[in-house]
């Protein structure tokens, strides 16, 4: 019996690019014909991106096979329609970030000597959001040494984003951002 802390004595194979992309359209077209919510797809690429093993991506691809239990190749034609559906969704998708992007209204970078800028709905925060989903404390935006801004949330309850994803812990960001604290969401920048 092994324990969780040994490893094998040999180096598993390396995941090659041509699995890597076979796994990808294979999600991609799980998602095309409605097997996978928007949702699974993210968060599968994700995971098929930063797979190492094949047999990471086979458990990733275990519910989209075929009831025969292998996957057949897909015709050019169903090849070409996911191309052009898929190509379709990004310029839309594109479109729909840039709108909202431009709509939301600017939360300007503090000047990096007067520290950290607190955000959330206490009233001795530097920036006092007063809506129902913003906790007290909800996050804090400060400069790093290096030059870079860092967002960190503090525990909020209803989460912290930048460019619609969850911040864990912290999150570099940078001007142009959309950065969400609860439901009020801005957009950074330096001027």
């Amino acid at each position: 019996m092994t324990s969780s802390f040994e490893f094998p004595a040999y180096p598993a194979p390396r995941l090659s690019d041509a699995e890597r992309d076979r796994a990808l359209g294979q999600l991609r077209e799980g998602a095309a014909l409605g097997r996978l919510s928007h949702d699974t797809f993210l968060r599968r690429m994700e995971l098929a991106l930063a797979a190492r093993r094949s047999e990471d991506l086979a458990v990733l691809l275990a519910d989209l096979q075929t009831r025969e239990g292998a996957r057949g190749a897909a015709s050019p034609w169903t090849s070409r329609l996911f191309g052009w559906v898929g190509r379709a969704s990004a310029v839309s998708a594109g479109v729909r970030r840039a709108w909202q992007v431009e709509r939301l209204p600017a939360l300007l970078f503090p000047h990096p000597a007067a520290g950290p800028l607190r955000i959330g709905r206490d009233p001795g925060n530097g920036l006092r959001l007063s809506h129902d989903t913003v906790s007290r404390a909800h996050a804090e935006l400060s400069m790093r040494r290096d030059g870079t801004w860092l967002l960190r949330d503090l525990g909020s309850t209803n989460g912290t984003t930048v460019n619609g994803r969850r911040v864990t812990g912290a999150a570099v960001v940078r001007p142009g951002d959309q950065v969400g604290f609860g439901r009020m969401s801005f957009r950074l920048s330096e001027n």
